[in-house]
Parts: C-alpha cells; sequence; structure tokens
C-alpha cells in the first residue's frame, strides 16, 4: 500500500459512493487507476464492506445500550462460543473481547427497553457462562465514528 491507497481509503471511509473520478480529482490519479485500486484493495480484504449509516431517529428512534459482561470461565472454548453467539444477533452491533474490569463489551441496538429485556434474557440469563453484566443506556448519540485515521502524509 502506497500514498495513494492510503488516499483513497480516506476518501472513500467518510463517502464509499464518491466516485472515481472524484477520487482521482483529489489525489491526482486517473479514474481508471483509482477503480483498480479500489478494486485490489476489495479483493484484499483491506476494504471490509461498504454499508449505508441510518438515522435511528428517523427509524423509530431506537435505543442504544454499552454492555458491559463478565464471564466466569474464560477458558478458549468458552470465548470462542461467546464470540460466535454474539454474531448471530442482529441487535448487537459490536462486540469487543477486551482487558480490564470486564471481558467483553457490545453495543446493542433495539427498538426499545422491552425489547432489550427480551434480549437479556435470550443472550445473558440463559447463558451459565455470564457471571454479571452491566449496561449503560446511551442518552445522546454525540459521535458514532467507524473509520480508521489514516495517516495520508507523502514520505
Amino acid at each position: 500500500m502506497d500514498n495513494f491507497d492510503h488516499q483513497i481509503l480516506k476518501i472513500m471511509q467518510e463517502n464509499c459512493r464518491t466516485s472515481t473520478e472524484q477520487i482521482g480529482a483529489q489525489i491526482g490519479l486517473s479514474a481508471t487507476a483509482c477503480q483498480r485500486r479500489i478494486k485490489r484493495l476489495r479483493e484484499t480484504g483491506i476494504i471490509k464492506k461498504e454499508v449505508a449509516i441510518l438515522d435511528s431517529k428517523a427509524l423509530a428512534n431506537h435505543v442504544t445500550v454499552l454492555v458491559e459482561i463478565i464471564v466466569k470461565y474464560g477458558g478458549s472454548e468458552e470465548i470462542e462460543k461467546f464470540k460466535h453467539a454474539m454474531l448471530s444477533h442482529e441487535e448487537v452491533q459490536q462486540c469487543y473481547y477486551v482487558t480490564g474490569n470486564a471481558d467483553f463489551i457490545l453495543i446493542i441496538t433495539v427498538e426499545n427497553m422491552h425489547e432489550y429485556e427480551a434480549l437479556t434474557q435470550k443472550l445473558f440469563f440463559s447463558n451459565n457462562n455470564i457471571q454479571r453484566f452491566h449496561t449503560n443506556v446511551v442518552m445522546d448519540n454525540v459521535k458514532t465514528g467507524l473509520t480508521i485515521p489514516i495517516n495520508t502524509a507523502t514520505s
């Protein structure tokens, strides 16, 4: 990867619908060269997914909760089983295996607190390996970021 790739990634993180002509004009490459580079970045998995970010307020004002999970048994099999379980629930937006006071931190989005309570029954109370979980309810989404800071300074 070179500086052109970094510049392309930076632009695409802000708006993945930016045309290759626009990208090329911004970074000094032809549209065709940008297309080739973007194709390679997709094929190599550097660009994992291109998604639309929705406004929760426009869609029934969903509730976001941050959940800290502490497990009873931290063996690799139990940890992998929990990770796999989190992958199968679309309400779990992000799942982080962490160090510190918790073992996992989840970001969950649900339509309302009743739906969250039902999800806790399914995911946490029915799991014998969950020692404790702590929920923080998001009152205001000040900033949501999925971009990775990319240094585009020339070497």
